[in-house]
């Protein structure tokens, strides 16, 4: 059994992602990211669990990180195409997908078209089928990335913001509103046929005002009467950005939990 840590580039298409992979025969889990964050946010879920039970596979995704390199395409299927070949290249053929935030969305869209590979799935705060975006919306953010641009420059050198442009990062996140829409991801989760489970946060998410993210949250109520594959693991105190770290035994918990059902 070959249980050092592996970590190296993945090519696909047009670009190149950093990976990481614990090796060892555990349970393969992967992680999948917020839409502009990295792999590094994951360190408190996979401390969690530990390396005797579990292999852990994260990523960073296209233009993200310090190494990952930028692409033509950073839509939402190129990211599913993404966990396909970093599952290849690891040599993995069954895997539990963990995702955050955008990163829950694109969970969602591989295990439903993948239920035999899918061990199941954890959505940590995202893939909510709910009509948020609108003219007015999309303004709002394409007037937020480019104002960002202002600052993220300084910082992509460390790695903490995407090698992408205002107006890839502002289109990401619209795609990511037309595609969370109640007509598009309500068909999605009503497909999926492996345990999936929610960890939800509460209060605000960066851009969101009022009670904007609990709306939006509140748009899983049908998704959960319809497909008894779908529950609720846990509704969190922290809210979106810090999930990940003050709340982090929800989603070891919540990952137990299918790994138990497989």
């Amino acid at each position: 059994m070959n249980t050092a840590t592996w970590t190296g580039m993945v090519e696909i298409d047009d670009t190149a992602l950093a990976v990481t992979d614990t090796g060892g025969n555990g349970i393969p889990v992967v992680y999948l990211n917020g839409q502009f964050a990295t792999q590094g946010y994951w360190k408190h879920v996979t401390a969690g669990l530990g390396s005797t039970e579990w292999r852990h596979i994260t990523y960073d995704e296209r233009a993200r990180g310090r190494r990952s390199k930028r692409s033509a395409d950073y839509s939402l299927e190129a990211a599913v195409r993404d966990v396909d070949a970093v599952l290849a290249a690891r040599g993995v053929e069954r895997a539990l997908v963990v995702g955050w935030s955008y990163g829950a969305v694109v969970a969602a869209h591989w295990a439903a078209r993948n239920p035999g590979r899918a061990i199941g799935a954890v959505l940590v705060d995202g893939a909510f089928p709910y009509d948020w975006l609108d003219d007015a919306m999309e303004q709002r953010i394409r007037k937020m990335f480019r104002r960002m641009n202002l600052f993220m420059p300084l910082l992509r050198p460390t790695g903490l913001t995407p090698r992408m442009s205002a107006a890839e990062m502002a289109e990401s996140n619209i795609e990511l509103g037309r595609l969370s829409r109640a007509s598009e991801l309500g068909p999605i989760l009503d497909s999926l046929t492996v345990p999936t489970r929610y960890v939800i946060a509460s209060g605000t998410s960066l851009g969101s005002k009022g009670d904007e993210q609990e709306r939006i949250r509140a748009g899983l109520d049908a998704a959960l009467n319809r497909n008894p594959n779908i529950s609720i693991a846990a509704k969190v105190p922290s809210n979106h950005g810090a999930i990940l770290r003050k709340d982090h035994r929800s989603v070891t918990d919540a990952v137990r939990q299918i790994a138990v059902l497989r």
